[in-house]
């Protein structure tokens, strides 16, 4: 993939600048958010800048009808497709203004610099006269949950009908920081001392004894002792995976689906006797997994291979596997408070051909679990089809599996699993369920 050249301009334009070109290739070119950031941000060495660009970019995508419409209002004719980098930065220079609230002269001249630096110089008046009205007039509020796309809405309102606009909104919201502290190198209450003098506040959670939760998010360089691996960003729904699963110390476990190794790195911080594998179909993602082990000082307990975990015949050396987690493939619909750009790339067809691999992988991988293993179902989705749905077909026809019961700290019940719902104690949308093999 090939981006722009490193940013050298004004320290305030710079941020802009790359913030305006990560939305374009998002919203015009439908590249996924996460990967953008990631090849943008080392354009930036100061950790403010890169934490801002991405509270803009954030901003921009839980909004962009909102912001749209105020263009369509304050401009006498529509932007053309070469004016796309324009319109992005536009966006980004009203997510300062509202919801981020920054400094309004900073705000808008720092944008306004970005324009010339993006060689748009003889549009900088037009960039500073829409900004400083968004600041006069306000931007309009727009309408509820305009930019969720209707096969979607449709979705959850069939799935959660009491529930849709509830989901909608926390959706839309920012998330909580939620931290998993490495119990390798600390206790928690010990490290929320170490963030309390810092000075970040956070709070312990009940029922997540590795969990330690901020209001709002900070870059992850001023977090104590990060580099060195004394805690992960990983949300609360996404830790309670390991409890889920509650493996028995010292066995052998798959983690079929491993990257980026967040949970698989959980387990190992919990049990110094477990003898884990990872696998991931995709080579890059799988670096994602060693580098998290690396950080925390697992790697050297776990075995990592790149494969089709659904293609178990490539890979299995036949000895069964006492549990494995299947964190499968989803349309991660409980999760677009963390990547909003979900509402813009995901397709009503994807959830069948996604429903299909799911089951593929169900299929394969249970052949490979000891009689009285367990497999862990989870997905970061909110639709039915893929969690309970998937589930209860996989039960039908499959002799010898069995749902175990989850309590209600895994969410309310959801046929054989749990569902949570975005939002619920702070946490993702996520879902549950333990099969056991007789």
């Amino acid at each position: 993939m090939k981006h722009a050249r490193p940013v050298r301009t004004s320290p305030g334009a710079a941020p802009r600048v790359v913030a305006a070109r990560v939305l374009d290739a998002v919203l015009h070119e439908g590249r996924s958010l996460k990967a953008e950031l990631a090849a943008s941000l080392g354009d930036l060495s100061d950790s403010r800048d890169r934490a801002l660009v991405e509270a803009i970019c954030y901003a921009v995508l839980r909004q962009p009808v909102r912001y749209d419409a105020a263009l369509a209002s304050w401009l006498p004719r529509p932007l053309g497709r070469r004016d796309r980098q324009l319109r992005a930065l536009l966006m980004a220079g009203f997510a300062q203004i509202d919801p981020l609230g920054l400094a309004p002269h900073a705000a808008v001249a720092a944008t306004v610099e970005a324009t010339r630096v993006l060689g748009r110089s003889h549009q900088a008046g037009l960039v500073n006269a829409l900004l400083r009205r968004a600041l006069r007039d306000g931007l309009p509020a727009g309408e509820a949950h305009a930019q969720w796309p209707g096969w979607l809405k449709s979705r959850i309102a069939d799935d959660w009908p009491a529930d849709a606009s509830a989901i909608m909104s926390a959706s839309e919201l920012a998330p909580p920081l939620w931290l998993r502290v490495n119990r390798t190198r600390a206790g928690r209450d010990a490290y929320l001392q170490r963030l309390a003098d810092a000075g970040l506040a956070a709070e312990p959670f009940d029922g997540l004894p590795d969990a330690a939760r901020l209001a709002s998010g900070v870059p992850v360089a001023q977090l104590p002792g990060f580099a060195e691996g004394d805690a992960s960003v990983q949300d609360g729904a996404a830790q309670l995976v390991a409890d889920a699963l509650g493996p028995p110390p010292g066995i052998r476990l798959l983690d079929a689906c491993s990257a980026p190794g967040g949970k698989a790195a959980h387990l190992l911080e919990r049990d110094p006797s477990l003898r884990l594998a990872a696998i991931d179909i995709d080579p890059a993602r799988l670096q994602q997994v060693r580098q998290t082990l690396e950080r925390l000082g697992l790697r050297d307990r776990a075995s990592l291979l790149a494969a089709d975990a659904a293609d178990v015949d490539s890979w299995w050396d036949g000895e069964p596997f006492d549990a494995v987690l299947l964190d499968a493939p989803c349309s991660a619909t409980g999760i677009i408070r963390r990547q909003p750009d979900v509402l813009l790339h995901r397709r009503d067809s994807d959830v069948a051909a996604l429903c299909v691999l799911q089951a593929r992988l169900l299929d394969a991988l249970w052949k490979t679990i000891a009689p009285g293993g367990v497999l862990l179902y989870s997905t970061c989705s909110i639709l039915k089809a893929e969690n309970q749905g998937q589930v209860e077909a996989f039960l039908a026809r499959t002799p010898g599996a069995t749902a175990e019961p989850l309590d209600e700290r895994f969410g309310r019940t959801a046929g054989p699993g749990r569902q949570r719902l975005p939002g619920e104690d702070g946490m993702d949308g996520f879902f549950y369920a333990r099969l056991s093999k007789v």
